[in-house]
This record gives structure tokens, sequence and C-alpha cells, in this order.
């Protein structure tokens, strides 16, 4: 899963170094701030891919392979009904996301045309969602390589083919997004759908159990209210930045994608904590459970150290290849060293979401992600009229340490009462 993980960072990096290429700082603000917009949007409904791992990875700790069957049906439901909405709901988020990031026209023209196309696409991003989080609950890794493999490979195919060779820049990307979501749908669902025509028939009063679709729809509501405190911390980092002027905002959008590489890089072994704290929690085996906490977080530990290292050493390199500008690579070298240390401040924060959304423990994913934006937003008060951008990653390192810590420091309760 780690390696899944990392074709969507990349895919954002190719985007980047597709639009960075035209040397235009508005460009490459206006994809940053776009993609955020998007971003704010549907990892607001990411508990259509978590949510369905905790749930199937309990019941398939339990044996129950009617209910990660009606699971998987469940979030189908919602997913096509949600990205129909949100479709048709695309000028309403471009317009909402040029008022909120307050930048210059040109960034806001880039920012519109790169929303407008890829929301076309939230139906099959949505399912896309669905069906990953049910593979994965099932611990089915190389499924779910395979299905994230489609997704971001066509998508970086066409993203330098449509943007980079045939010129469209901003919307041969978002149109690049749209063609590789809907392959991978299309590929995904078959398979799934084929396998279960070989299980016995899943009534379809049994997909809407009342119960079964309250208590799910109860941990997706917790998991959403996460989701979008986490990505409000993000989007108000991206509009802090844009305050500071494009080239700021410019420099600190290709930096997030190394602080993306290395989150995604973490997220394998988050994912692994996901599925194995989801077992044992169904099949009430707490050995197994306090077994895969403690390696899940020494693996992160080790992995978080070799990509702070790795940016270190290879971030300026980096830069260079993503934006011709030398003003952008000016301002993100002076800037590296902050987002080289994010996977540091982050492993913990990556590794007890696993922990959390593999248990179901949503109530306490959601307040303590509450508080951990309370505290990103006084640190970016306080720190940033001083520091300025150095200020904004300072707070945003404080972001990541609370999220963990406080995470932490509630585990051994709930562990208790669940055992």
């Amino acid at each position: 899963m780690t390696l899944a993980f990392l074709t969507t960072p990349l895919l954002g990096l190719v985007n980047t170094i597709v639009v960075g290429r035209f040397g235009d700082a508005a460009l490459l603000g206006g994809l940053a701030a776009g993609a955020l917009v998007f971003d704010v949007v549907f990892t607001t409904f990411n508990f259509l891919r978590s949510g369905t791992t905790g749930l199937v990875a309990q019941a398939f700790g339990r044996g129950d392979a009617a209910e990660q069957q009606a699971v998987f049906w469940r979030a189908i439901l919602v997913a096509l009904v949600a990205g129909v909405v949100l479709a048709a709901c695309a000028p309403l988020a471009a317009a909402g996301g040029k008022w909120f990031m307050g930048a210059e026209p040109r960034v806001n023209e880039a920012l519109d045309t790169y929303v407008r196309i890829r929301m076309l696409a939230a139906p099959f991003s949505l399912i896309n969602y669905s069906i990953l989080g049910f593979v994965l609950g099932r611990g089915e890794g190389s499924f779910g390589l395979l299905l994230q493999f489609v997704l971001n490979g066509i998508n970086i195919v066409l993203s330098l083919v449509l943007g980079l060779e045939m010129g469209w820049g901003v919307a041969g990307v978002a149109w690049a997004t749209f063609g590789g979501e809907l392959v991978a749908m299309l590929l995904g669902f078959a398979i799934v759908a084929r396998r279960f025509r070989s299980a016995p028939r899943l009534p379809f009063a049994r997909v809407l159990d009342l119960p079964a679709l309250l208590s799910m729809m109860s941990l997706n509501r917790d998991i959403m209210i996460r989701s979008f405190s986490l990505l409000a911390a993000f989007a108000l980092f991206a509009r802090q930045g844009a305050q500071f002027g494009t080239v700021t905002l410019a420099a600190n959008a290709v930096l997030m994608n190394f602080f993306l590489v290395a989150g995604y890089f973490l997220d394998g072994f988050a994912t692994a904590a996901e599925q194995l704290a989801g077992r044992a929690i169904g099949a009430r085996a707490e050995a197994s459970f306090r077994k895969a906490v403690r390696l899940t977080l020494l693996w992160g530990l080790g992995l978080s150290g070799f990509a702070a290292l790795a940016m270190l050493a290879f971030g300026t390199g980096l830069v260079g290849i993503v934006t011709t500008s030398r003003e952008v690579q000016a301002m993100a070298d002076t800037y590296l060293p902050w987002a080289a240390l994010t996977p540091l401040s982050g492993v913990l924060a990556f590794q007890m979401d696993g922990v959390f959304i593999g248990a179901t423990w949503s109530r306490d994913m959601r307040n303590m992600m509450l508080l951990s934006f309370a505290a990103f937003v006084a640190a970016m008060l306080a720190l940033t009229p001083l520091l300025g951008n150095h200020g904004l990653w300072a707070a945003l390192h404080t972001f990541l340490l609370v999220r963990g810590l406080s995470l932490f420091s509630v585990l051994r309760v709930r562990a208790r009462t669940a055992f």
C-alpha cells in the first residue's frame, strides 16, 4: 500500500511539473489553489474510503462475508448520490474557491478552469473511494496497488500528453484526472462485481438495514468532520501563503507536494494499521491489536526518518525540476527544511489515524482533530505576524504534533475498554 499511495503524490508532482514548465507563477498558483478546492470538497467524503475500510475489516475479522458485501453496496449508493450532486455544484465550488483564496485574477482564472473540469469526475472519484475502502478492509494490498496504479498511471500519461504536448496547461491536467478516475472505476467495479456473482445472493433489505445504516452514517459523520477539519487547516495554510504574494504561494505549493509525497509514503503503514487493528477488534484479539500498533509505529518512525533525510539531501534539485521560475526556486529553497521535517512531526498522527479508523473510534478522531485545528489556528495567528512564512510552516508542524500526541494519549483507555 505504500507503493500504491505513492502514485497519488507522484501524480500531483507531475501535474505541478507540467504546469511549472510554462514558467508562469500565476498558473502554478492557480493549479495549487484549484487542487486545494478539490481536496477540500473530496477529502470531506474520505469516509467512503476510511469508513468502509474499518467496517469491512471488522466484518472480515468476524468472518461475516455477507456484511462485507453489504457495507460495499451501502458505500456505493452514498458515493453515487453525493458524486452527482457535487458534479452539478462545480460552478459554486469554483466561485467559493476564488472567494476564499482571494488571489490575483490570473490565479483565479486557472483555479476556475481546473475545478469546473475536474469536478465532473466526482461520481467516479467517490465510487473509487468506496471500492478502495472495500479492498483495503479485506487486506488486499496488491489489488489496491493495481487500482491506484491504473488510476494515477493513466492520469500521469494524459497530463503529459494533454497538458504539455498539446499545450492545454491547467485544463489538460484536469481532463487527465477525469480520464484516470473513469477508467479506474470501470476496472475496479467490474472486478468486485464479478466476485460477488459467486457469493450467495445478498437481499437488498440487508443493504438498507436501518441500524447498520445509522451506525455507518454516525461513523461517516465523525470522519467527515475530521477530514473537513484536516483540509480546512491545509486551506488556511494555502490562503495565508497567498497573502504573502503569488511567488510565496507557488513556492509553498511546490513544497507541499514534497510533504504529500512523504505523507502518502507513511500512509502505507497507516493503512496496515487500519486493516490489522480492525481485524483484531472484530476478532476480539487484544494481543494482535497491541502488536499491530507497536509494529506500525516502529516502521513508521523508520520510514519518516528516511523520508526527511531524502528531502533534505535532494530537495533543492527536485525544486529545480518542478519549476523553471527562478523566483519560485529561490523562495522554495528558503523554506525547504520546514517541509523536509514534516514526516517526523507527522508520523504519529498518520499511524494513530490508521489505528483509530480500523477500530472505528471515530468520535475520538473527530474531537482530537478539532483540538489540533484550534492549536493550528492559534499558532498561525501568533507566529505569522512575527515570522512570516516561517511562522506559517511552524504552525503546520504544531498541527501535526498535536494530532498525533492527542490521539496517542487516549489510545490506552480506548483499548482497555474494547477488550
